[in-house]
């Protein structure tokens, strides 16, 4: 199951029917068969028809995660994520997967730093059960101090074999923490382990009565089905929790201060592979850009260092043979800001500094002189098609409104995102590089293989030193 804190959603296989829509056709039969509505107790549904095969992926996002955990208690929303799988007064202790299954459905839940959320892929007729099955654990979670434990001991033993056997994952957690000097971005969707080992029944009960309510969840659900069949659903469902007072869309968190100077990290591990180096940005998302910002960054990323065609693996890898890898991504979701990384392979460690200088010379090169039209075409269409081809997956379509919308993105900002990309210039591209790829807002990472001593290389530890009486 994905209960690990997933920050970053993978692509979904793709039909090959999407491939006779154009961008434009497509756009509009996806604005024409959304409905978007409120039930009374102000849970919100996104109804997202499709009729092509008789099942439906039904979906529930509640508005928190784990930048909005108390301090000292990291971990906590996905603890109670790893929870809502136990028991209720009409669910047994670890049946409800179980009770998909037997239903011929499949389920599973993510948390990240901004959401929640529970899903479950069933056939059609089994969505009244699936709806009467979340509403229920939506306010009547029972825990008992066994079952807390035991799923601790769970989480403690996700987080020994995930991350702290993993160089790779303790490195981008140490770097997240670098990166962000004040905002909970920083801490791990996961937790740190010694807040982990004290979460109690209480803490978790405390989370759940607090933020898990119909007024701060949205129900999206896309399939074989219409809005008023939906509606009818929900009402009978859904409908009948009372909301809770209290919860509010504005979710206060602190900020990031100015960023004053560029920071650098080293994590050195016998376990790690071939050297590595790593650069991070603080930049804004999509709810926190404005005047395009965010397309153009988008855009940027793709064409810089998004792949094989990108201009960072052209160069590393195909002509200066200096990287075995070289790649990069815009982490453009967040509730309050997004992340921008590039990272590559060396062939050795003596090439690490020979990277990072080529990568400051493209930035410099785009910030300067702008981008080729080829290369933006490229790049626009290229996102232009990835959008348009993972539409035609239901299950990705459900997880892209209701994302948005529990991150304060609008329907019609999601809509409005292929025109906006095609919409973005050379010089759009120029301006955000300068604008956000400011060294003093970055960290620059290495992870480095680290050699174990033995005691046949003749190497042996220093002695401690006298202490002074």
């Amino acid at each position: 199951m994905l209960h690990n804190g997933l920050r970053r959603f993978s692509t979904l296989v793709i039909a090959l029917m999407t491939l006779a829509l154009s961008p434009q056709t497509f756009a509009a039969d996806d604005a024409s068969r959304l409905s978007h509505f409120k039930l009374e107790n102000g849970m919100e549904v996104l109804v997202i028809p499709d009729h092509r095969a008789p099942v439906v992926t039904h979906m529930v996002f509640y508005r928190v995660g784990a930048a909005d955990e108390t301090v000292g208690k990291s971990g906590i929303a996905h603890f109670l994520e790893h929870l809502m799988f136990k028991s209720t007064d009409k669910i047994p202790s670890g049946e409800f997967s179980k009770i998909v299954a037997r239903l011929g459905g499949q389920d599973n839940a993510f948390t990240t730093q901004d959401a929640t959320a529970y899903f479950q892929r069933v056939a059609k007729e089994q969505l009244p059960r699936m709806m009467e099955l979340e509403a229920d654990r939506m306010v009547n979670l029972r825990l008992t101090d066994k079952e807390v434990q035991t799923e601790r001991d769970v989480i403690l033993e996700e987080r020994r074999s995930r991350i702290e056997n993993n160089p790779s994952a303790l490195f981008g957690e140490q770097m997240d923490s670098v990166l962000y000097q004040n905002h909970p971005y920083r801490i791990p969707v996961i937790g740190w382990e010694h807040e982990i080992a004290q979460l109690s029944r209480q803490d978790a009960l405390n989370f759940y009565k607090h933020y898990y309510a119909p007024n701060n969840a949205i129900l999206v659900v896309a399939g074989d089905v219409t809005a008023d069949e939906v509606k009818a659903l929900a009402e009978q469902t859904y409908g009948k929790l009372p909301p809770v007072d209290g919860i509010t869309n504005n979710r206060f968190r602190p900020k990031e201060p100015p960023a004053r100077a560029p920071r650098r990290m080293t994590l050195e591990d016998p376990r790690a592979g071939q050297p590595s180096i790593h650069r991070y940005y603080v930049v804004p998302s999509y709810r926190t850009a404005g005047n395009g910002d965010a397309e153009a960054l988008d855009v940027l990323v793709k064409l810089l260092a998004d792949g094989s065609t990108s201009r960072f693996y052209k160069k590393a890898v195909v002509e200066e043979r200096i990287a075995s890898s070289a790649n990069g991504y815009y982490d453009s979701g967040g509730l309050d800001s997004g992340k921008i990384a590039f990272y590559a392979v060396a062939q050795n460690k003596a090439e690490l500094p020979k990277i990072e200088a080529l990568l400051d010379r493209l930035i410099a090169d785009i910030t300067e002189n702008g981008v080729s039209d080829s290369e933006l075409k490229r790049a626009k269409s290229a996102y232009i098609a990835d959008y348009i081809y993972e539409s035609d997956n239901q299950a990705t379509l459900a997880r892209r409104y209701g994302w948005g919308l529990a991150t304060g993105l609008t329907i019609e900002d999601m809509q409005a995102w292929p025109d906006r990309i095609r919409k973005v210039t050379s010089e759009d591209v120029k301006r955000v590089a300068a604008k956000y790829l400011d060294p003093r807002a970055s960290v620059t990472g290495t992870l480095l293989p680290k050699e174990r001593a033995t005691a046949s290389d003749g190497k042996t530890s220093a002695p401690p030193p006298k202490s002074r009486s």
